[in-house]
């Protein structure tokens, strides 16, 4: 049995705006045991000085593409499986370093990806996948050229194809949202609209059937898992919430009626503003067609404003970035651009407790709280105060915790009772 206790914190615990101060986090085999306040009385624990620094749950990005290691989709079709895997891992791995302790990938990444960071193979934050995105012929997810002729792309080819799976009409999607969850899939991802990066929609094109959304839904919760989809128009998001889906990702087009609608329906939006903003600034120089680019610059203003309506409805937001290949450097920016419209605190919940109930894990991701798992972040100053801490490459956090293991850290430590010195930890 492993006992850790982190002394002299300031702990923001996922949800409420009054910090817990001078408090002790007792952790035990992985998992939070209690919380005291003053110091707790544990022989033997191995003891981190928190003082002066503000310790955060463990954050959580609920929109990710591991696997997309190239923005330009004609790299990435150039890339073969084990290429595009090797260049991945130093990505996955500055994502623990920015202090996302937990990640939700939404097409591309398998159980291999999940099982091969849970194992310890490769450091990196604990992976919910959904293996391929499903698309509609023609849809967001079908990048075949206009001269192609095959219908399904072969996902064993290369890095492009590897990342959607093409699905036409009610029984295909019933057989295939079955086939992912036995392949080990934690949710299912729809293309449930037009896409900035595909070839051959609008972005405000609304995709499948209501009888295609409607059996994955049932499909999925049939086995206590859910639907997220892709949507960007008032169209898409509704026809999505109405027919089960749980997440609507994006959403930038979204009008004040349908955020309602989202908000009666219990789903979340998914905002992923950062992906906008960095790529129209670089996208052009990485071989963004013009296409792409126009749709870029119509979706990227109305972004903010989508923040501003499901503020005043009342939407329940998660916290996504969604950046595909060189962007990925700028994950953590997605705090200071949403706090445009949001109180910090409302940031932070975001990409904590709501993301911990998107992923169906509340009161064990997402909090610091006795029964959680032990993702811990301290920060040198108080995000709650400047949210701006956040951004970089994880220069502010002195440590990172996951499943109660020092990942990273700068605080003084105290093993046993003996003499203070300081760990440096993994990613220093």
């Amino acid at each position: 049995m492993s006992v850790t206790v982190i002394r002299n914190a300031v702990v923001f615990d996922g949800w409420s705006e009054t910090l817990l101060e001078d408090t002790d986090i007792v952790i035990e085999d992985g998992r939070i045991k209690e919380l005291v306040t003053g110091r707790a009385s544990v022989p033997d624990a191995i003891e981190v000085d928190a003082a002066g620094k503000t310790i955060l749950p463990g954050l959580i990005d609920a929109h990710v593409h591991l696997l997309a290691v190239h923005l330009s989709a004609t790299k990435n079709h150039d890339s073969p499986l084990t290429l595009m895997m090797a260049k991945a891992l130093p990505r996955i791995k500055r994502m623990l370093d920015r202090g996302f302790t937990t990640v939700r990938d939404v097409a591309g990444a398998d159980y291999g990806v999940r099982d091969a960071i849970a194992q310890g193979h490769i450091p990196g934050p604990r992976a919910f996948i959904g293996g391929p995105g499903f698309s509609q012929t023609g849809g967001h997810g079908d990048h075949r050229r206009k001269a192609d002729s095959n219908r399904f792309p072969d996902r064993n080819a290369n890095g492009l194809d590897f990342f959607c799976r093409i699905v036409d009409g009610p029984d295909e999607m019933r057989i295939a949202v079955r086939d992912e969850l036995r392949r080990g899939a934690d949710h299912i991802k729809l293309m449930a609209s037009g896409g900035v990066g595909s070839p051959n929609d609008e972005i405000d094109d609304y995709q499948f059937s209501e009888e295609e959304i409607r059996i994955a839904a049932d499909e999925a919760a049939m086995r206590d898992s859910y639907v997220c989809a892709h949507t960007y128009g008032p169209r898409a998001v509704s026809r999505a919430v109405k027919n089960g889906v749980r997440t609507v990702e994006h959403c930038n087009l979204i009008d004040a009626e349908t955020a309602a609608i989202v908000r009666d329906c219990n789903a979340f939006v998914v905002p992923t503003l950062v992906c906008y903003e960095t790529t129209l600034e670089q996208g052009g120089g990485l071989g963004l067609s013009p296409f792409v680019m126009e749709k870029l610059a119509y979706v990227v203003d109305a972004g903010v404003k989508m923040l501003e309506l499901c503020e005043a409805a009342g939407t329940r937001m998660g916290f996504g970035t969604d950046l595909m290949g060189e962007m990925e450097f700028a994950q953590s920016h997605e705090f200071v651009i949403r706090a445009r419209v949001q109180k910090p605190i409302d940031v932070l919940r975001s990409a904590t407790r709501v993301n911990a109930e998107i992923l169906q894990k509340p009161g064990e991701l997402g909090t610091i709280a006795p029964g959680a798992l032990a993702d811990i972040v301290a920060v040198d100053g108080n995000p709650l105060e400047d949210i701006a801490l956040l951004d970089g490459q994880g220069e502010n956090l002195s440590m990172i915790m996951q499943d109660g293991a020092l990942y990273k850290n700068r605080l003084p430590v105290r093993e046993h009772g003996g003499a203070t010195h300081a760990v440096a930890g993994a990613a220093a």
